[in-house]
């Protein structure tokens, strides 16, 4: 039996004469009787009386015919699953991400996530933390990428990947002699950070203590944003200490260069939150599966 011929099961119960029936389902009445005979054929037994021009549906018939209307509302709960899922990739997706996430992750996460999802549009905001975290827990925001430890209430936090803190520097300086740089040797050196309020900065701190001294000078240089810090190296300012993702860009290549510490690496971790209740489950795994296709993931362990 098909779901069509328990759709002229349906309709000829309600209308209880066979031509009516066939109009109601824009099919000739000969097609409808043959169905509905084929039916009776297959369970082995009679669903309507035919008296004359009169039409009545016996006891069994009865029962089949309420089993026939659950089957298909199930198929038709089957459908509405199946185009809210594709609705789902359908509409602008609010996605948020810290300063120094955004820059480096967006150019090649975006053009993934347009080949997996072309009609969903991203609305992009770019902030701290703290209000990332706030929007995202109002629905002002739909996903967040953070810098781990990150809760929130009712917030899914998936990590995505970890990346190495590294030392930028201009190639005439004299650490830039060395493969790797102790944390110790940062004491001796103007090191650049970020101004207070990024979490790149107090992961720094924390990591690595000895790149922060706290005093007028350090205040005076701290920067707005990571290409800001990248610049002052440039321009003989000091060194600085970036997120593996941002080494990846080339401005300076020629004048700056970058190197690893010598032991005990200092990370962050990366990761994507989410409300719970956040319904658009295929969208959230569009951006994780982009991530894991884009040419970012071959640089960093994505997890």
């Amino acid at each position: 039996m098909t779901l069509i011929e328990l759709k002229y099961l349906l309709a000829l119960a309600e209308e209880k004469h066979f031509s009516k029936a066939a109009q109601r389902c824009h099919v000739s009445q000969p097609t409808l009787s043959v169905a509905i005979n084929k039916l009776e054929s297959q369970l082995g037994v009679v669903i309507f009386e035919r008296f004359q021009k009169q039409l009545r549906i016996t006891d069994i018939g009865e029962r089949i015919v309420v089993q026939a209307k659950r089957v298909l509302d199930e198929a038709a709960a089957l459908e509405d699953i199946a185009s809210f899922a594709a609705l789902q990739l359908k509409s602008p997706l609010k996605l948020g991400a810290i300063h120094t996430i955004a820059p480096y992750l967006f150019p090649s996460l975006v053009p993934q996530i347009q080949k997996q999802a072309a009609q969903m549009p991203l609305l992009i905001h770019e902030c701290f933390t703290a209000q990332l975290k706030e929007k995202l827990v109002h629905g002002e925001l739909d996903a967040i990428f953070v810098a781990l430890p990150f809760e929130a209430p009712g917030v899914v936090v998936k990590p995505l990947y970890h990346e190495q803190f590294m030392v930028l520097l201009p190639k005439s300086h004299p650490l830039a002699q060395q493969k790797s740089i102790s944390r110790e040797a940062l004491s001796k050196e103007n090191t650049l950070l970020l101004g207070e309020g990024h979490c790149l900065r107090d992961d720094i701190i924390q990591t690595c203590p000895q790149c922060y001294i706290p005093n007028a000078l350090q205040q005076t240089i701290e920067g707005a944003s990571l290409e800001t810090l990248r610049h002052m190296v440039a321009s003989g300012m000091g060194i600085t200490i970036l997120p593996g993702t941002a080494t990846q860009v080339s401005h300076y290549s020629d004048t700056l260069c970058v190197r690893p510490f010598d032991s005990a690496h200092p990370k962050r971790t990366v990761a994507l939150a989410w409300r719970a209740s956040f319904p658009r489950t295929k969208a959230i795994d569009v951006l994780i599966s982009a991530l894991d296709v884009s040419a970012f993931s071959s640089c960093f362990a994505v997890k």
